[in-house]
């Protein structure tokens, strides 16, 4: 029985990055040794055990056979017999398919540093197209790792369109897609997260609503890129920059998809995108079952981002209008999300990246300015529910006024 540490451990000391989950491979051993030596098992479909000290996750050596479509359709093979290498090759990339042995040596039979070295993303074997779930992995680590240089390798990224034309993307699960989502938002370039799966196709089969914003023209005035695919990566590119919550890369992810359902007889404008894309935003979120935390920050984006965008110009009413709207009165965490999602928007144009953006702080100010008000005050009047209600709105509001004009 020989034990070895693999995959992301392994990769990350040897980039110099910090190493979180450590992860093991265990040759030559059966689930009644481990047991008997004080490992609890924890794998369902496939023998995973707990170290009865660490609590870090110890897998026997396996190959696995392909018995159907999706990424759950294998059969596993876990016997003694099955080598090291033979469990590196059924990893997905050669980056991920190193092992380390209890003396510090590395064995690397497919050519990971080399590609460290090279900073490819390039799949180990053609058994990478037997798990569609790989796709969203490469292109998440596309994500995590570009700020050290590294993309797909294009026989990789051949590999994927050749999977997304066989459907295989079709038969990936939505649990699965979001949880991949997820991670790649919180990343450092979610951006190109995006950039991948579009690249492959399959951004079309798990985001088509997003999908159909590539090709889609703006008003070349607002926005040198035209293109509202370009814009979306632009925007998301900036929204990493100005926020590390994945709730406010999400809501600029899907802040526009509005555009992508306006009818090419009135490019390059689109008039009341913000609330046809509420309804795609909503529908997405059902269908991946995305967390309502994202939900309601990517709909109050997709439905005000415009309004935010012209803040300087609104009357009092309006602006307590769009206060009211995204429930900023309240949720003051939230409406920060928000700013910072229009902030993105506005600065994922060509050429305007660094370009200020002072409509968030002068919605700071009337946010201020309207919570101000003394609510307890108007409610000593002895004012009716309706009436009171009326009464604070037409104070804020004026509160709002004052602060405007100073």
């Amino acid at each position: 029985m020989q034990t070895y540490l693999v995959g992301g451990a392994v990769r990350d000391r040897l980039l110099g990055l910090p190493v979180g989950e450590r992860d093991w491979v265990v040759v030559g051993a059966t689930p009644g040794e481990l047991e008997t030596l004080g490992y609890r098992r924890v794998g369902a479909s496939f023998p995973v055990f707990l170290h009865p000290k660490t609590g870090e996750e110890h897998a026997l050596a396996r190959t696995e056979r392909k018995t159907g479509p999706g990424y759950r359709g294998f059969a596993i093979d876990a016997d003694p017999s099955v080598t090291l290498e033979e469990d590196l090759r059924r990893r997905d990339l050669t980056v991920n398919a190193m092992a380390e042995a209890a003396d510090g040596r590395i064995i690397d039979p497919y050519g990971g540093q080399v590609d460290l070295a090279g900073r490819w993303l390039r799949h180990v074997s053609d058994a990478f197209r037997e798990d569609p779930v790989r796709i969203l992995r490469v292109a998440r680590f596309a994500a995590r790792f570009a700020p050290l240089g590294f993309r797909v390798a294009p026989e990789t990224l051949q590999l994927m369109r050749e999977m997304v034309a066989a459907g295989e993307a079709a038969a990936l699960v939505p649990e699965r897609v979001w949880q991949e989502t997820e991670r790649a938002l919180a990343s450092a370039r979610p951006d190109v997260f995006i950039a991948t799966l579009q690249d492959c196709g399959a951004l079309a089969v798990i985001f088509p609503e997003v999908a159909a914003l590539w090709g889609v023209p703006q008003v070349a005035s607002w926005h040198p890129e035209v293109d509202s695919g370009v814009h979306l990566l632009l925007a998301l590119e900036q929204a990493a920059r100005l926020s590390p919550r994945a709730e406010v890369r999400f809501a600029v992810l899907v802040h526009d998809l509005g555009k992508g359902s306006t009818p090419a007889a009135e490019w390059p404008r689109h008039i009341g995108h913000e609330e046809r894309g509420v309804a795609l935003v909503e529908a997405l979120c059902r269908r991946l079952g995305v967390p309502n935390r994202f939900r309601e920050l990517g709909s109050a984006v997709a439905r005000f981002h415009g309004l935010c965008h012209r803040a300087l110009e609104l009357r009092p009413a309006t602006i307590l209008k769009l206060l009211e709207g995204i429930d900023a009165l309240r949720r003051g965490e939230r409406f920060e999300d928000f700013l910072l999602a229009c902030e993105a928007d506005a600065r994922g144009r060509g050429g305007r990246a660094d370009a200020p953006y002072p409509q968030a702080a002068l919605l700071r100010r009337c946010r201020a300015a309207a919570l101000a008000v003394d609510a307890a005050a108007l409610a000593a009047g002895g004012l009716a529910a309706e009436a009171l209600r009326d009464a604070l709105r037409e104070a804020r509001a004026r509160a709002i006024a004052a602060c405007l004009k100073d």
